[in-house]
């Protein structure tokens, strides 16, 4: 019967890790995440869940001549903020499957 103890230990400790890791995900989606391009010509925010919010375009920016810059910079600022996210996403989610060897993680 020891072995069905350490089982129950396991489970709990399992229950326990799945809660921190929801956690985790809930507090990483709640957070708010701004890419810049331009040295600051170009803003984009979004959510952890990956969800654009604003875009701040500075007028000194805006060239009718040169719109391919504009978009350039655009897409800058939106590749920035979501390899943020996803960096952030990384290093938190991370040190849960840290060590584990699972398949997948």
């Amino acid at each position: 019967m020891r072995g069905m103890g350490n089982m129950q230990g396991m489970m709990k400790q399992m229950q326990k890790m799945q809660k921190e890791m929801a956690k985790a995900q809930a507090d990483l989606e709640a957070q708010e995440f701004t890419g810049t391009a331009g040295g600051g010509m170009v803003t984009v925010k979004a959510t952890g869940k990956r969800v654009i919010t604003d875009v701040v375009i500075n007028e000194e920016v805006v060239d009718p001549e040169d719109i391919e810059m504009l978009q350039d910079l655009v897409l800058a600022a939106t590749n920035d903020v979501l390899k943020q996210i996803e960096d952030t996403t990384s290093q938190t989610m991370g040190k849960f499957t840290q060590g584990l060897n699972l398949p997948g993680m």
